[in-house]
């Protein structure tokens, strides 16, 4: 009788070489970042980019990622960024990854030749990650919103 292995689907498609494994994760790492990373450096005095919410002005009023600033990625061009110096690094975020709107806000900013990372997970990973958002009234002021349980 002969012997059937069974492989497990993961394991069906052999895993990269480590040099390959290695270019392809440092490559990821220079495109994205997460919800952590993202957190961890708002803490700072200086996280050393400027966070992007390209959502629309809406969506940002209804709950954003605190220290946010809300560009829509259609927005996105040299005369609304003219504030930042050339070499400053965006983060950008939409509402999550059934979202491509961040995509389109890298896209936009590569091409305007800003340095540009996704966070990935977007409002929808913030909040997963147990992190709040601040809420504007079309006045200005904003609050905490805890996340709805």
């Amino acid at each position: 009788m002969p012997h059937i292995v069974n492989r497990s689907p993961v394991a069906e498609v052999p895993a990269a070489d480590p040099r390959t494994a290695l270019r392809h994760f440092e490559a990821l790492l220079a495109l994205e970042t997460d919800c952590w990373d993202v957190y961890a450096s708002l803490g700072s005095a200086d996280p050393g980019f400027v966070l992007v919410d390209v959502r629309s002005p809406e969506r940002f009023r209804e709950g954003h990622i605190p220290g946010a600033v809300n560009v829509p990625h259609g927005r996105l061009t040299d005369r609304n960024l003219s504030a930042y110096a050339l070499d400053t690094l965006f983060v950008v975020y939409c509402g999550g990854p059934h979202c491509n709107g961040a995509d389109k806000a890298a896209v936009r900013l590569a091409r305007l030749g800003r340095a540009v990372k996704k966070m990935i997970g977007g409002v929808e990973g913030w909040r997963d990650e147990g992190f709040s958002l601040v809420t504007e009234e079309a006045g200005g002021a904003g609050d905490r919103a805890d996340r709805p349980d």
